[in-house]
């Protein structure tokens, strides 16, 4: 798969984009696919999320 078949997402724009674009400094990816690329920041959500649950409670006292 050459860099002209892969999917991105760009964030300034907030759209997914094929092959050479904005600096990848302003992307996610790359994706294999257009619909992959379409869901990055759905999955980032719902991992942070399971993420923060994981963590412990800081205002708990456990010292």
């Amino acid at each position: 798969m050459s860099a002209d078949d892969k999917w991105w997402f760009n964030l300034r724009t907030q759209k997914v984009e094929q092959g050479l674009g904005d600096p990848n400094s302003e992307r996610l990816g790359p994706y294999a696919s257009e619909d992959e690329a379409a869901g990055v920041l759905e999955r980032m959500r719902a991992r942070n999320e399971a993420w923060d649950s994981e963590k412990p409670d800081e205002s708990s006292d456990e010292t």
